[in-house]
This record gives C-alpha cells, structure tokens and sequence, in this order.
C-alpha cells in the first residue's frame, strides 16, 4: 500500500480447529520467575546513551551488508543492472534474519459473484482497489464460467473489449448482473486523509473517493482519468499533464463545493509533505526539492517540482529520469486535494500546519473530505457498515458498473461467518478457511464454485525485535511480559546474533502455519520465500553484475528471483528463495517453503551458541533463551497460527529455544503490540507476525526502501529501532 503497511487481520479465511496449550504472558511460569540469576554478558552497546548512536550502531551491524549493496545499486543508471544489484542487495537483507517472509494475498480457496479480472490486477499501487467498474452478479459464479472467463482476459487483454465480453458472457450463461458489491473489512479506518496515512485499510477505502492523473483498467492498461493526456521531455526530467476541464469536487452529499483545477495537485503534494504521514519517501529523490523540503532544509514550496501555471495544467520535474515514474501515479501519494474546501476546514500549509489545532477538521470523518472520485461515503459505522454511494458529479458517472459499495464488519472471531455471509447474499464473496471447505463440501456446492484465488505481490512478514524495550503496549499497557530481566538480556542479546536469527527463521513450519487459514492442500499455494517477488520485474538487456567479487553476466529475461539466490548461494546462506522449475518451468519464489529445515536450524543454533557463549550467554535445553510473540486469543485462526511457531521452534531447536505466546484480549491490543506502533521503541514483542508490505510502483526499489535507516525506511521499525 505507498507505505501500503498491510495487516494479517486483511485475510479473511478463518479456521476452526483444536486448540492445543498455550504459554499465556497472563500466567507467569516458574522457570522465568527467578530474578536473582545473573548475566555476565559483554554487551558490545553498552555505554551508548545516545538513542541514535544506538540505532546507527545496531542498523550497521545488522543490516550494514545490505545497505551497502543498495546504494550501489541505487547509484547505478542502468535500470537492469540497477535491478540486478538490488537482487544481491535483497540477498543480504534476507540473510540477516531480521525478518521472515511467510504468505501474500490470495491461493484460497473463495467463493464469488464477481467477474474475474473486473478489477486491475496490477501488483502495485491501489488501483486494485477501485471497485467502479467490477462485474457483479445476483448468483454465485460457477469455477467453470470464471475458467472461461480468465480464458477470455487472456485473449482480450490490451484490446479494450474485455468488459463488453464479460458482461454478454455471463448473461447469455444466465446470471443476472447487479449495480451494488457488497464485501466484508475487518479492521475500521482511522484516517480519512489519504494524503496522511500509510495503511492499507485507510488507502483501500479512500482510494474509491478520488481519481488520480492515470490509473490502471481491469486490462491492466495505464488509462487517463483527471488528466486527459500527458507529455515527457526529451531528458526525461518534465512530465506535463493536461487535466480535464469541468470536473466538480462534491461534499459526502454530492454538494458541489469547488472545480477540480491542476493546482489541486500542486496542494495534495504540498500537503502530503507537510502531514508526514508515511507517504513522503515516495518522492525523496524523485521529485525535484522534495528532500529539502521535507527535511525543512527549504520552506518555499515553489522550490519543489510541482507546479500548475494553470487550471488546465500539472508539471512535475525530477531530479534524474526515473523510468516508473508513471507506474508511481496509482497510489495516493499523488492524489488531488481541493485547496479551497481544505482551507474551509482549516488546514493550513508549509509552517502554519497543525492538524492538531482547534480548528483543524479537515478529514476527522468522512464528511470533513471532498469528493472528486467515482463515490462519495455516506454511511461509515464503525465495527459494522461503511457506504459508497456513486458521486453524480463523478466525471465518468455513467459509464461505472457499480452504483453502491458496503463494507461489512467481520472480525474473524466466527469461523464461519465469511462462508455464512456469502451464501446468504449479505456479502458477494467469501475465501474458505479450513472449516468453510469442510461446510461447502457438505452443502454440496464446493465443486461447482470454489476456485482458487490469485496470489499478489504483497508480502507478509514475521519480524524480529533486535532492540526490544517495551515489555508492555505503549497504548494502554496491555499484553504485559512474562519474562523477567535475565531473561530479557538474554534474548535480546540472542536475537541480535545473525545465527541465532536464522535459526529462528530455519526452525518454522511455514507449510503448517499457512495450512490453519486455507488447509492443508493449499498450503503452499500463497506461501513466499523472499521480499520483493522473484517475478517482479524480469531484466531487458544483458548485464553484468560482481556476486562476491566474481562477475557473473544475466542474459536478458533472467528473473530478479534467480539473481538473488545466486547470491545467497555464494554467501552460503541455507535459504531457496527461486525455484526455476516452479510454476510450470517458469520459475517463482512463492509455492514451496524455501526456509523450513530442521537440520539448518541446529545448524545455525550451534554457531549462535558458540559464539553468545563468548560473550556470557549460556544456551542448553535446560537453561534456554525465551522469546515471546503477542497473539489475539479471540482469533482461533491467530491462535492456531501462533501455535505452530510454538511447536516449531520448540521442536526444531531441541528445547534451547523457547516460545512464549502472548495473549491479546482484543484485536486492537494484538495491533497495538506492533502493526500500530509508531517508533521501533514501542515495538512489544521478540517475535511478531502481524505486518505487511505491497508494492506501489513497478520497481524492487518500493519494497526495498522500507529497510533504510534514520527514519526513512517505513519496515525498519518492525526490528525495534528508529
């Protein structure tokens, strides 16, 4: 998302199955309760009182490796070998355990009234979300009309002729098609200001309330929408758009209040940069002054390359060509803002910005936006119902499929609701966990309709806390530590050696922990083995590229994938994240678990051992590190989920390594634990699996930023520092 940060509570595939015990932080256990045990250990930070000299210290010897390569490929002006670099850079990123990629969207089975591929299934930015033009029908979708008609994209696709097709397709099949879509959301958005926030459940809703300058169809073609053409210059540094004339921004009444005008983009930018909401670093370095002005180095935003010399016209400028640029307009970073209905709410620019003044409405609710997108919201309940009413004064009104969009509540407490709420016709759609395949099986219609979802190019993690000092939620002081302070210098002082990390991350059944939300025979189909995907982007030319001071030479077409497991190869890193035998000769880094290996684990255990005993940690199964990983105890799915890490871990490293789960009474407590978190300081956990990351533009470059330190990386975070 963007930061499009994504949270595990998006998949709605929920399980019901056994239980078996857990380790509660609410119940403290004798081994662990004794605080008279001493650690003679030589912390090699100790003395650092400086929070950042802290932070710069434990990111160089952490991620050092990685950062260094991906500067040098970020300097490189050759965009395949830029990306070919950045293959080896995210060699080093994986290798420092710091995280564990674990599944993306998608490979579930599902149910559905909605048309394939009515919706872009482009892997970046938010289009996706835009929902004006999906296919919906009054029946579920039979697997073998949604097989003809992905047959049909295929053959259509970049003709334009796939929308009329679908339609005539479905209705000469018998199904009735409907204006409204009706799906489930389980987590409330809590900032309606698309400029201002870097969450996915914030952007996938407020995405449906503008249009951008482009944006992607469901042929996946890059089409005009507030702008109606656009010109680049010869050095590739000017892009000029001319914007349609007549557009109308609405309030959520349809009221108009303002003309959509280019110097509504010029204030969208503007804004963004002054909220600092997460978004900025998309632009830092591509837009001409936006480092200085988002540093506060400039205050004159006329220095910053976006300007509107008139109503009909938008000129960005960059500091160097950047060939995705366009792939870069489909997220909100570039969204319009009405400057005058902004200013009626009192917002305020540059160094008067303060969303925390008395005055300041802008965007506390869905009434306090303007509307210049196909919808306008006029019912959002929180924990129950949010409405999309299609806006009137929309540009392209009558030509959008879908009059009215709801969003119903769902978290994921019942296992079957997803199932019940499709059936019934309260949703258009559900994904089957484990328990809905065994009831769609017994209402006899599992053959006839399921289907198995697409995957997309986000990528959940689990993380590793390598300065973990909270032991408590900041917000609101909930899920407390069971472990006491010899327990707690021991496992952070652990989980900063790189073995130990990857001993962790070797040690886990990612098979059996995907298995508790889709079932067993799907457990590999959405499982991932790297960052950014290994199909990402494909090189266009030969190049060549060092692996370890060997020059190495990709021919044309090599996959992204392959390039970083050569690396991996060369640093004898125990991890497959490419396979080229994989989807059908093809080649992925997803469908298979790449890192689960027992023997690997003991491995990489045995040398953390050795070295943390040089150090004053002593390892053994009776005297073992203790961990903790938060997990919301409403959640059977979680639960379960959370389960699996334990026995893993505790299995495969013979005891010498122990999991505690931490229950969290309430979803907003498990979040607060982590996906909430505005500081890696704040972070509460050794072990968390609630995160996420997708893409924003067409470039391994969006996935690998989130990891740059001093505050700019979105993901750094997620390890406990900055």
């Amino acid at each position: 998302m963007s930061k499009k940060v994504l949270s595990m509570l998006l998949v709605l595939c929920m399980v019901f199955a056994s239980v078996a015990a857990l380790a509660s932080c609410s119940e403290k256990e004798e081994e662990g309760a004794n605080n008279d045990r001493v650690v003679n250990y030589a912390d090699p930070y100790k003395g650092i009182e400086d929070k950042e000299e802290l932070y710069a210290k434990i990111y160089e010897d952490t991620l050092g490796d990685f950062l260094k390569a991906y500067e040098a490929a970020k300097a490189e002006k050759n965009e395949s070998k830029k990306w070919a670099m950045m293959a080896i850079a995210e060699a080093k990123l994986l290798a420092s355990g710091v995280m564990m990629p674990t599944s993306s969207n998608g490979g579930n089975y599902a149910i559905t009234r909605v048309a394939p591929n009515t919706a872009t299934s482009t892997l970046w930015g938010n289009d996706s979300y835009r929902y004006h033009d999906v296919i919906v029908a009054t029946e579920l979708i039979k697997a073998e009309d949604r097989a003809a008609l992905k047959a049909k994209w295929a053959e259509l696709k970049g003709t334009g002729e796939y929308e009329a097709a679908a339609k005539a397709y479905l209705t000469e099949k018998g199904y009735t098609l409907k204006d409204s879509y009706t799906l489930a959301y389980t987590s409330d958005p809590s900032n309606w200001d698309v400029l201002a926030t870097s969450k996915a459940v914030d952007s996938e809703a407020l995405v449906n309330t503008y249009d951008g300058l482009y944006e992607y169809d469901m042929e996946n073609r890059l089409m005009p929408a507030l702008a109606e053409s656009y010109t680049v210059s010869e050095d590739g540094l000017t892009y000029t758009f001319k914007i349609r004339q007549g557009l109308k921004w609405v309030d959520s009444q349809g009221r108009e209040v303002a003309d959509v005008k280019a110097d509504d983009f010029v204030a969208g930018m503007q804004h963004m940069m002054d909220a600092a909401g997460g978004l900025e670093y998309l632009v830092q370095g591509v837009i001409k002054g936006a480092n200085d002005y988002i540093g506060k180095k400039e205050t004159d935003f006329t220095k910053v390359g976006v300007a509107a010399p008139d109503d009909a016209t938008l000129v960005y400028t960059l500091e160097a060509p950047v060939t995705y640029f366009m792939t870069m307009l489909g997220y909100g970073v570039f969204a319009p803002m009405s400057r005058e209905y902004y200013e009626s709410k009192g917002g305020k620019f540059g160094a008067a910005y303060d969303s925390s003044a008395e005055s300041y409405t802008y965007a506390k609710t869905p009434d306090d936006i303007a509307y210049c997108g196909p919808y306008c919201i006029t019912n959002n309940t929180a924990k129950n119902t949010i409405v999309f009413e299609a806006n009137e004064k929309y540009w392209d009104a009558e030509n959008i499929n879908v009059k009215t969009i709801t969003w119903k509540y769902n978290d994921g407490e019942e296992a079957l609701k997803g199932y019940n709420d499709a059936i019934a016709g309260t949703t258009d759609g559900s994904g089957l966990n484990a328990s809905a395949v065994v009831k769609a099986k017994e209402d006899k219609i599992f053959d006839t309709y399921s289907y198995v979802s697409s995957t997309d190019a986000t990528s959940f993690m689990s993380f590793v806390n390598v300065n973990r000092a909270a032991y408590a939620n900041v917000q609101g002081g909930a899920v407390k530590t069971t472990l006491d302070e010899y327990e707690q210098i021991r496992s952070r002082a652990a989980l900063r050696n790189v073995h130990f990390r990857r001993a962790i991350a070797f040690a886990i059944d990612r098979g059996s922990y995907n298995a508790q939300s889709v079932g067993e025979d799907l457990k590999f189909a959405s499982l991932i083995n790297s960052y950014t995907p290994g199909t990402f982007v494909t090189l266009k030319e030969d190049v060549t590229v060092a692996i370890n001071g060997t020059n190495k030479t990709y021919k044309a077409g090599t996959y992204y994938g392959a390039i970083m497991q050569d690396q991996l190869d060369a640093d004898g890193v125990k991890m497959k994240v490419w396979d080229p035998k994989a989807d059908d000769g093809i080649g992925a880094s997803s469908g298979f678990d790449g890192w689960y290996n027992v023997a690997n684990a003991v491995e990489e255990l045995n040398i953390a051992i050795e070295e943390l005993a040089k150090q004053g940690i002593e390892i053994t199964a009776e005297n073992p590190i203790v961990i903790e990983m938060p997990y919301f105890k409403g959640s059977e799915l979680r639960t379960n989920m959370s389960n699996v890490y334990k026995q893993s871990i505790e299995a495969s490293l013979g005891g010498k390594v122990k999991l505690n789960l931490c229950a969290a009474d309430t979803a907003d407590d498990w979040y607060y634990a982590g996906y909430d978190t505005l500081s890696g300081e704040e972070a509460n956990y050794d072990l968390y699996d609630v995160s996420g990351w997708g893409p924003d533009y067409g470039d391994p470059q969006t996935y690998l930023d989130t990891f740059l330190p001093e505050y700019a990386g979105y993901m750094v975070k997620c390890i406990g520092i900055y």
